[in-house]
C-alpha cells in the first residue's frame, strides 16, 4: 500500500509517541548494547582476547514495568583462569554518596545450562572517590559460584580463597572476600553453603551497608554503576536465562 505524505507523517508521529519497541535480535558484537527503560543490556566481550576460541550473543527478551527478561548464549575455550565476558544489565543510577542511598530492593530469577561450565552469576556494583571519578571499589554479590572463585588476597593450603568475614543477609549466610584488581579493592559475597540462589529477593544495599560498618568501605564513596549478570570463563553450549530481574535504587 502506498502512503500519502499526510498518512506517512501521521504514522511516524504515532510511532514517536507510542511505547518503545522491544529489540529481540541477538547482539553478538564486542560492545553491543540496547536500552530498555532505565536498563541497559550489554553483551560485553571485554576478556575474549584470552580465549583460544568462542563466541557469545545476548538477547533482550522483553520488559514489563520494572521487570526485564534476557538471555545470553556462549561457548569459550582456552585461558582457563581468565574471564571472557560479562553479559549484564546495568540500571540507571545517580552519582550520590553511598551514605545518601536508602535501599536497593531487587528480585532476580535465572537459570543456567551447558557443559563444563566455569562461571559466576553476580550483582556488580562500582563506587568512586568523586562523582564521575575512576572506580575505587567493586562490590560483587555472587548468587552462584560455578567452579569459579572470587578475587582474594589470601588463599589456604588447598588453593581456595579465605574469607575475611561472614554475614547473613536476605535469608542467606554469605562468606566475604577481599582482594585487589588493579587499583580497585574488590569485595565479594558468596553463599556460605555453596548453593546456587536461582531466585533472589532482597535489599542489595544491605551488603554495601555491611561493608561500610564492618570492612572499611568509606560511606563518602560515590555510587558509579549497578550491574547484574554472569561472568563466563569456560564452557560450551551455555545458555544463561534471566526470566525476571528488577532493581529500584532509592535515595535518602
Amino acid at each position: 500500500m502506498k502512503l500519502t505524505t499526510a498518512l506517512l507523517t501521521s504514522a511516524l508521529a504515532a510511532l514517536a509517541t507510542s511505547s518503545p519497541l522491544v529489540r529481540r535480535a541477538d547482539m553478538c558484537g564486542d560492545w553491543d548494547s540496547v536500552v530498555s527503560g532505565d536498563y541497559t543490556l550489554y553483551n560485553n566481550l571485554w576478556g575474549k582476547g584470552s580465549a583460544t576460541s568462542g563466541s557469545q550473543c545476548t538477547t533482550l527478551d522483553g520488559k514489563s514495568g520494572d521487570t526485564i527478561k534476557w538471555h545470553s548464549t556462549w561457548s569459550w575455550a582456552g585461558g582457563k583462569t581468565s574471564i571472557k565476558s560479562f553479559p549484564n544489565v546495568v540500571a540507571k543510577t545517580q552519582a550520590v554518596q553511598v551514605s545518601k542511598v536508602k535501599s536497593m530492593p531487587s528480585k532476580w530469577t535465572w537459570s543456567y545450562e551447558g557443559s563444563d561450565l566455569v562461571a559466576d552469576v553476580a550483582y556488580d556494583v562500582f563506587t568512586s572517590a568523586t562523582a564521575g571519578g575512576a572506580e575505587a571499589y567493586e562490590m560483587m554479590v555472587w548468587l552462584a559460584n560455578i567452579n569459579a572463585g572470587p578475587i582474594s588476597s589470601n588463599y589456604g593450603a588447598d588453593g581456595n580463597a579465605v574469607p575475611i568475614g561472614s554475614t547473613t543477609i536476605a535469608g542467606h549466610k554469605w562468606n566475604v572476600y577481599k582482594g585487589p584488581n588493579g587499583d580497585m579493592t574488590v569485595f565479594s559475597f558468596l553463599p556460605a553453603s555453596g548453593e546456587q540462589i536461582k531466585s533472589f529477593s532482597g535489599d542489595v544495599y544491605e551488603f554495601m551497608n555491611y561493608l561500610v560498618k564492618q570492612q572499611g568501605l568509606p560511606a563518602t564513596q560515590y555510587l558509579k554503576s549497578f550491574g547484574a549478570g554472569t561472568e563466563p570463563t569456560l564452557g560450551s553450549n551455555a545458555k544463561f536465562t534471566t526470566t525476571g530481574y528488577e532493581v529500584k535504587i532509592n535515595y535518602a
